[in-house]
């Protein structure tokens, strides 16, 4: 009977190691959840701020290009004309 006793005795703190363990763990998967969830957002942030800056960055460079330097004379007409294109797609879609 005592070896009875001795192993329910083992199996008892088994248990309460292994629901200790489940507690700790359930705990720490919260937390990374949390920090999941907050770098997901700072990554959707940062993506804003990329796609904000590259559009910045498109429109200063279409900027510089119509602002005529004697070098870009062929980039600026071919700007020109490309936004000259782009007009003319939205004249006809308000056309329609």
């Amino acid at each position: 009977m005592s070896n009875t006793l001795k192993a329910i005795h083992l199996l008892e703190e088994k248990l309460q190691n292994l629901l200790t363990n489940y507690e700790f763990l359930q705990e720490e998967n919260k937390a990374l959840l949390q920090n999941n969830t907050s770098l997901q957002h700072l990554l959707k942030e940062k993506d804003k701020q990329i796609n904000k800056q590259a559009e910045q960055y498109s429109l200063l460079k279409v900027a510089k290009t119509i602002e005529g330097s004697k070098e870009n004379t062929r980039e600026t007409k071919l700007k020109i004309n490309a936004l000259i294109r782009e007009i003319d797609k939205c004249i006809l879609q308000l056309n329609s």
